[in-house]
């Protein structure tokens, strides 16, 4: 099987690697408005791939398309002007778009009693949307209620991408590992929503996958 026939036969597999890759790639990025420009061409790469993993699903095309593209623009003029305004629309319109990308995977895996490959990987594959998107309704929120998240280190400074990336994924994945902490009652209010779906996508989707694994196998 050709590598273009695998990607097109697994799709969530493109999409959870790359934006794995994003998680690496992005600290060798930061401080330069070159390696901007480079981590938001990766992000509308990862925005082309969900559009392209939602169209395999039973997700409305139209529907990720018309936030995709937005988003796509929004990438790009983030780069070169880092405004408030700008900030906090691209944040809120990635956020809809990641959100509506892992609601779109997540009816592909429970639409039927077959565990595939593909589905296997959709499972990270949404885990990593839904933390990518609440990274974004982080960004969101600190543009609109300043100071919303403090760190050990620069306490008094907006917390960066990664930062808030990171803060996602340690609360969705609910190790607490991290050094950021909500002090806003907005902020508080959208870590406790995304604790609240990290431990539904466990107890639904993951442990669900587990369960049919098993019993295929026992049969």
């Amino acid at each position: 099987m050709s590598l273009f026939a695998g990607a097109r036969r697994h799709p969530s597999a493109v999409l959870l690697v790359v934006q794995l890759l994003g998680v690496v790639i992005y600290p060798l990025t930061e401080g330069s408005t070159g390696g901007r420009v480079t981590f938001e061409i990766l992000g509308i790469m990862v925005l082309v791939l969900a559009v392209f993993s939602v169209r395999a699903t039973p997700g409305l095309t139209w529907v990720s398309i018309g936030l995709g593209i937005p988003a796509v623009t929004l990438s790009l003029w983030d780069a070169f002007d880092s405004s408030d305004t700008v900030v906090a629309v691209s944040g809120a319109l990635h956020a809809a778009f990641y959100f509506y990308a892992a609601y779109s995977l997540l009816r592909y895996m429970l639409s039927d009693h077959d565990v595939s490959t593909d589905e296997l990987y959709a499972t990270g594959a949404t885990f990593t949307l839904v933390a990518w998107g609440f990274a974004y309704l982080y960004s969101f929120v600190q543009v609109l209620v300043p100071g919303s998240f403090i760190a050990a280190v620069a306490p008094s400074n907006d917390r960066t991408w990664i930062e808030l990336l990171f803060l996602s994924f340690t609360t969705l994945s609910s190790t607490g590992l991290s050094d950021v902490v909500p002090i806003t009652p907005w902020g508080r209010s959208v870590v406790m929503l995304e604790q609240l779906a990290g431990l539904g996508y466990v107890a639904m989707v993951v442990s669900r996958l587990v369960g049919l694994t098993i019993s295929r196998r026992s049969t």
